[in-house]
Formats: structure tokens, C-alpha cells, sequence
């Protein structure tokens, strides 16, 4: 991750969900949130883009899960 990215996740959170729960849990690297929070910063370049292509201003579910 780039210095110049803030972090969007919350830390414990997304490491509680990511280690998951009952019979199979899972160990997350000190990278692991790093990894996601780029890839969530992509996934908000990426609903932007189609916001944009679509000629609206507002990003919409659709914008972010297609």
C-alpha cells in the first residue's frame, strides 16, 4: 500500500472477519488489511468510473458490485 492511502477498514473488525469462526479459523498476516484496503481503494476507482460513464454524480450499489 502506498503511503499516501489512509486506511478505510477498521483494523479489528476486518481481522475478525477475515480469522472467521467455528471449526475452521484462520491466521491473517500483518499485510493482509493492506492487501484489502487497496483493493477496496480500486473497487471505489472502479464505481466511480461507471458512476461517471453513466453520467450521474451519485455512486449507486450497482456502481460498486458490477
Amino acid at each position: 500500500m502506498s503511503k499516501s492511502k489512509e486506511m478505510l477498514l477498521v483494523g479489528s473488525k476486518t481481522k475478525e472477519a477475515l480469522k472467521g469462526s467455528g471449526k475452521e479459523t484462520f491466521n491473517v498476516s500483518a499485510d493482509a488489511l493492506e492487501g484489502l484496503n487497496d483493493y477496496v481503494y480500486w473497487l471505489v476507482e472502479q464505481a466511480q468510473r461507471r458512476c461517471k460513464e453513466n453520467g450521474r454524480k451519485t455512486i449507486r450499489k450497482h456502481d460498486i458490485l458490477s
